[in-house]
């Protein structure tokens, strides 16, 4: 069996995932190189900002769809199996209300908020909440089982099951995809480059996609517990703003959320943004602080992250750039972790099919 040198570009969730699934070929070396590793909060790196959840959004037919499906079993599995992945089943409630439709959360959630949700039949506990048990303001709403992970431990055990598996992770600045062949660990030049640069895809030389931008989230995490995952299908405070609230797995802390601000690159909270999200969390799940409102809120910290959004969705393809072959798997939005695996495997089999025509010759 012909060895193969790949080189990753990009250690978020996506680039690690990628890495990982490709380490199961006894074949590959592969090696990670990335400006940023887990464990660093930088706003050029979207990963650890994430709440992160399994809340599909995904339209049915999209790359986006079936990565959200086919990513499932696996976070399933982790939770399941693997306590110190960092992953916990929540239940979940989804409210929407009708006038949210035509607004940038309405649109962002529309997926999500349907009561005949394509992914009714893949999550488990999925029930439409008869009028009874609906809040006021309501018009309909779901209940699931999905889960939460705390990206805090979730993106160094990544790391670690990629080092068990023999990847070779290492720190570069890399101006140009074509370059990154000649990062590989083995001193050897990769016969492929998957390129995971998220939002850093519309600057990285030979790429420069231009219908890459942020779409700015901030976010309060709190110690107090919600009981519950929830999220809503728009505010009154502006159509880009958003309700959501989610416990991180292993102590964590709450999550709550947020905005969908595109074309944002501001790094820094917006404290009155933040007043504004912890008002609604508190006013969508009074149980977080007892019935005493925002100032019952136990905070450690606020964060600020930019989703690398793409305007056609996920970009999960092969190219061939200044005579090196390319994956591209980027574009994941706020759905990195969602679509992580399912993303990784559609990159893997164009891995298999650049390599497999490269012996033909």
């Amino acid at each position: 069996m012909t060895t193969a040198n790949i080189t990753v570009i990009g250690a978020g969730v996506v680039g690690l995932t990628t890495a990982l699934v490709l380490s199961k070929h006894a074949n590959f070396k592969v090696t990670v190189v990335a400006k940023h590793m887990p464990g660093d909060y930088d706003i050029e790196y979207a990963s650890p900002w994430a709440g992160a959840n399994y809340l599909p959004v995904g339209v049915p037919g999209t790359n986006l769809q079936r990565f959200e499906r086919d990513t499932w079993p696996e976070l399933h599995r982790i939770c399941t199996e693997v306590a110190e992945a960092g992953i916990h089943f929540q239940d979940t409630l989804i409210y929407k209300r009708e006038k949210d439709v035509h607004t940038s959360t309405g649109e962002w959630l529309n997926e999500l908020c349907k009561k005949d949700a394509w992914f009714r039949d893949i999550l488990p506990n999925f029930r439409i909440l008869p009028a009874s048990e609906l809040p006021p303001g309501i018009d309909s709403a779901t209940a699931f089982t999905s889960v939460c992970i705390n990206t805090a431990i979730y993106l160094p055990w990544l790391v670690g099951q990629c080092v068990k598996a023999g990847v070779i992770i290492k720190r570069a600045i890399v101006s140009h995809v074509a370059e990154a062949a000649s990062l590989h660990h083995t001193g050897e030049p990769a016969g492929v480059v998957v390129n995971c640069t998220g939002l850093s895809a519309g600057k990285l030389g030979g790429v420069e996609d231009p219908t890459v931008f942020p779409a700015r989230g901030q976010i309060v995490i709190v110690r107090n517990d919600p009981g519950v995952m929830s999220t809503i299908s728009g505010t009154d405070d502006g159509p880009d703003e958003a309700t959501y609230i989610m416990q991180r797995a292993v102590g964590g802390g709450t999550i709550l959320g947020g905005c969908l601000q595109k074309g944002s690159w501001e790094s820094q909270p917006d404290p009155n943004l933040a007043l504004r999200i912890m008002k609604r969390c508190v006013d969508l799940c009074p149980q977080l602080t007892g019935g005493k409102g925002i100032e019952a809120l136990s905070i450690i910290r606020h964060g600020v992250g930019l989703r690398p959004m793409r305007k056609d969705g996920p970009r999960v393809e092969k190219e061939k750039i200044a005579n090196v072959w390319v994956v591209h798997n980027y574009g994941h939005g706020g759905y990195g972790y969602q679509s992580s695996y399912g993303s990784a495997a559609a990159a893997e089999k164009l891995v298999e099919s650049i390599l497999k025509e490269k012996a033909r010759l």
